[in-house]
């Protein structure tokens, strides 16, 4: 019923005259050409006391300058003291011929770095002498330089492969040694050339060996290096180590299954580990790389962020792993700490309390008790940053219908003073799409799943449009939120009838954990009927054409097109697929197995989520795209699928990418425009019914 009304009150807007001055162009939505239908927010930096924060601002010759802002006031003069970054160690600029992720230890008086023969090396600056931690490098032993499997899915892409961590009083240098030689060797054909060539990728797949991994601490003071109390021949993970307070170094160790977590400190002289900290789940445990642990700088404990319960929460420990209080407790998620004002005795946070599609500012007593939400109204908050004293923070906040606004706002909740918008000087003169946020109940009637509907411009009840789904899906990586999103390709499509669509499964993070749990040994079976539907929910619209529903994604949103147009044929008329996964036997171990367990434990579990065990009930309308050297969803998965197409005499398109890796568009501009132009033809033709606009083509586009 509540829907009903809401639909109602939509439809009245839209009966109102739209009357604006222009639309978007192709160069517009697809080639970057300006709309300045938005501009940057201003650049915030640190606050120099309780009264002044810093800002960024150009002048009209586009220098950059800081300013001091007074809170009060809001007056702002040139600042000409040391910014934090001018006041940090200068480090001097010397390129080491061959470094990889040079990195200057805190005090500035060392670089650590890897070289191409995978071994770790420390110079000391002055002097340029240069120390070789390692001598056993080869092509599969990587000392500090990440093995594939660890960069992709533990250590995380921003690495850049970096696996060794300074102390945070230079004196030593922890990192990780990967012995690859078990991992068995994925060849990736490269078309150039008479003879083409491959690419020998260490890629385990599942219930394949893994590398085995030790943990190393070097010493500026001496040659020698401490091996962390751990035997490497154990079928375990490492999550990213963190220098502690106290001087040790604090280890997460996860087994092979995933389900158990033990957090360790490890002494950096002897190697000697000291458990910390343990957890077990029944389905798994995500290795957090980055905010599990906050520390307090007393030295005496530590806020630990757990879904144990179901939700993110936040829990005090004392350093020995005591535990002293639970800090967040409901039916709703923790971000992330964002500080801790361990004076007033207060952890500041940000949680999707009120929404689970926004994000809020709370504080809560380190006892916890006495929970308050800071923000304010129903918006969506980021960029979060407190004064030192805390009655004050800044940040940026926006809803489906307000456009970012950063904002200077008292503890109490009360706006103080807008500082800067995103809305550009052209926004209101063009004709924008209305969008609505809605919950559609799950097949099964235990979620209200979070859709996100961007409605035709003059859109008219009486007439019927075509949908475009675009997806995501995966674990705990929602796509509806309450935040204002707007873009010229959007804009496009929406000028030309399409209704656009997110919609977000039950695993998406906007029911915790608790959602999560039901995707365990079956990846993919309940997000693909969550998706089916808030599909059916559309095609029972009266305004929607139920012939002519699309759905398009990469990488896990291309598993789950696939998925669309197979197992959920009855429901989805046309798909494009990228990159996807169609086997998760096809993908790498620690992703896989974390929500799968192994094929041999999970025979029947595999099978039911293959899509290749529906392809017979595939009745046309997919495209399949892939890069021919993904490194990362090799092109295997798409042949396969292929393959089993073709044995069954079913119709398809496939669009092939030589040498594109698993973003089209990265090795060559041409390509991703080449993309995009494909992708839009596909569009007109299945969905519109009509030509697509020559302009598409032009070659005087940027992109050529």
């Amino acid at each position: 019923m509540k829907q009903a009304i809401l639909f109602a009150a939509v439809i009245t807007t839209f009966t109102v005259s739209q009357a604006q001055q222009k639309s978007i162009s192709v160069e517009q939505a697809f080639r970057g050409a300006p709309t300045n239908l938005t501009q940057p927010l201003p650049t915030i930096g640190n606050w120099t006391d309780k009264q002044h924060y810093l800002e960024s601002r150009k002048d009209a010759d586009g220098k950059t300058s800081q300013f001091l802002v007074d809170v009060k006031t809001g007056n702002a003069s040139l600042f000409t003291g040391a910014t934090p970054a001018e006041k940090a160690v200068a480090v001097p600029a010397l390129a080491i011929v061959g470094a990889r992720n040079q990195t200057a230890s805190p005090d500035g008086k060392f670089f650590a770095y890897t070289k191409a023969d995978n071994n770790l090396y420390i110079m000391e600056i002055a002097t340029k002498k240069e120390k070789q931690v390692t001598a056993d490098g080869n092509d599969s032993i990587l000392n500090g330089y990440a093995s594939w499997i660890y960069y992709e899915e533990i250590l995380g892409r921003q690495s850049h492969y970096k696996a060794f961590w300074w102390s945070d009083d230079s004196k030593n240098l922890a990192f990780m040694r990967f012995d690859e030689s078990g991992v068995p060797v994925f060849p990736i054909y490269v078309a150039d050339g008479q003879h083409g060539s491959l690419e020998k990728e260490r890629y385990p797949k599942p219930g394949d060996k893994n590398p085995t991994v030790k943990i190393g601490i070097a010493h500026t003071g001496n040659d020698q290096v401490s091996w962390a109390d751990f035997n490497d021949q154990d079928d375990q993970y490492f999550g990213t180590p963190a220098w502690a307070p106290t001087g040790q170094l604090w280890i997460q160790w996860l087994n092979r299954g995933q389900d158990n977590l033990k957090l360790y400190g490890v002494d950096a002289s002897s190697g000697q580990k000291t458990l910390i900290y343990e957890e077990s789940q029944k389905t798994w445990i995500d290795l957090d790389v980055y905010d599990r642990i906050t520390f307090l700088s007393d030295k005496k404990g530590f806020i630990l962020k757990s879904d144990a319960s179901g939700w993110n929460h936040l829990y005090l420990y004392d350093i020995t792993g005591k535990r002293l209080a639970q800090l967040t407790d409901g039916e709703y998620s923790v971000g992330g700490v964002l500080q801790v004002d361990e004076k007033g005795k207060r952890v500041y946070f940000n949680a999707r309390k009120e929404n689970s599609a926004r994000w809020d500012l709370y504080s809560v007593g380190l006892d916890g008790k006495k929970m308050l939400r800071h923000s304010f109204g129903e918006y969506s908050f980021s960029g979060m940053n407190l004064s030192p004293d805390y009655k004050y923070f800044i940040t940026t906040y926006s809803n489906i219908q307000t456009v970012p606004t950063t904002a200077l706002v008292d503890i109490n909740g009360k706006l103080v003073r807008e500082i800067g918008t995103a809305k550009g000087p052209e926004a209101g003169n063009y004709n924008l799409p209305k969008k609505e946020l809605i919950r559609v109940k799950s097949a099964d009637g235990l979620f209200d799943l979070p859709v996100l509907i961007t409605y035709p411009i003059n859109f008219d009840p009486a007439k019927k449009y075509p949908v475009l789904v675009s997806i995501y899906g995966g674990p705990n990586a929602g796509q509806v939120y309450d935040q204002y999103r707007v873009s010229p390709s959007e804009i496009w499509w929406a000028q030309e009838g399409l209704v656009q669509v997110s919609f977000d499964n039950r695993s998406s993070g906007h029911f915790g954990k608790k959602g999560m749990n039901y995707i365990f040994r079956q990846l993919g079976k309940y997000e693909i009927e969550d998706y089916m539907a808030c599909a059916r929910y559309m095609k029972s619209q009266p305004w929607v054409n139920d012939k002519k529903l699309a759905i398009t994604g990469g990488s896990f949103g291309g598993y789950m097109t696939c998925m669309a147009m197979t197992y959920g044929a009855d429901v989805f008329d046309y798909g494009i697929a990228n990159a996807s996964v169609t086997d998760w036997q096809l993908y790498d171990t620690h992703y896989t197995e974390r929500y799968m367990d192994t094929p041999a434990e999970n025979p029947e579990g595999y099978k039911n989520t293959s899509v290749l065990t529906y392809a017979d009930k595939y009745k046309s309308g997919l495209r399949i795209v892939h890069g021919t050297t993904d490194d990362n969803v090799h092109m295997q998965n798409s042949i396969q699928f292929i393959n089993k197409l073709e044995d069954l005499g079913k119709h398809f398109e496939m669009m092939v990418y030589p040498n594109e890796r698993h973003g089209i568009g990265m090795n060559k501009a041409t390509k991703r425009t080449h993309l995009v132009n494909e992708n839009a033809n596909f569009y007109y033709q299945y969905l519109l019914g009509k030509p697509m606009p020559d302009a598409f083509w032009k070659k005087e586009s940027k992109a050529f």
